[in-house]
């Protein structure tokens, strides 16, 4: 069956789940006609229901594989596929690696949520020796080191992060606000342009980004 054949169903669970919202029917709907590899190519159809659905049905279903599909999601022409890109991503950033391995993680997150920031150091450290690969590990150990006011560590945690995720915007939009901290205004505006390219639906991000263009044309007198 081609995927055109397969998306007209896509479509009709996705209406349902927009006027019921029960996300256990939905995705029991889509498990058993799709796999991710097929919504995966569907989250490029040419029909924009279609489009959602996949974008949302990858964010509750997919993994870490599935990454790379739900970020070019996050440029799509249809403002609703941005938005359900950005809702789901963050939660494959965290499906991947053994499920103890993914506790370890869920851990972590808490410990920065608690502001337990010297604690997630120590906790990301260690799942880095672990599992060097796990680009969350690093975005968290970021956040931690930020918020301790460890910038230059917060930096290359952030390049590590984004060196294994390129679609982490999260990441690129970290690195501004390091830059931001040590007073580098071109630093902050290069990573905030970097983290805009990837998800356009940043709009603190841009305001940022329209700021900083107009303190340094300022600066420069022009």
């Amino acid at each position: 069956m081609s995927v055109g054949e397969r998306a007209p169903a896509l479509a009709g669970f996705y209406q349902a789940y927009l006027i019921d919202q029960n996300t256990a029917v939905f995705v029991k709907a889509v498990s058993r006609r799709y796999n991710c590899g097929t919504l995966e190519r569907l989250a490029s159809h040419a029909r924009r229901e279609v489009r959602r659905a996949a974008a949302l049905a990858i964010g509750f279903i997919g993994d870490y594989d599935s990454n790379a599909a739900l970020g070019r999601c996050l440029v799509d022409e249809d403002r609703a596929v941005r938005t359900i890109a950005e809702n789901g991503i963050r939660s494959l950033w965290r499906r991947v690696g053994t499920s103890p391995q993914r506790q370890q993680l869920a851990a972590l997150v808490r410990l920065n949520t608690s502001q337990r920031y010297r604690e997630a150091v120590d906790a990301a450290t260690e799942l880095i020796k672990r599992l060097p690969s796990l680009a969350e590990a690093w975005n968290q150990r970021a956040i931690a080191h930020y918020n301790l006011g460890h910038y230059q560590d917060s930096i290359r945690d952030c390049h590590e992060t984004l060196e294994l995720n390129p679609y982490h915007f999260d990441a690129a939009t970290g690195l501004g606000q390091c830059h931001l901290q040590m007073h580098d205004q071109m630093g902050a505006l290069e990573s905030f342009r970097r983290a805009l390219r990837l998800n356009p639906g940043l709009e603190g991000v841009r305001t940022g980004i329209e700021y900083l263009e107009r303190a340094l044309k300022k600066k420069s007198g022009s």
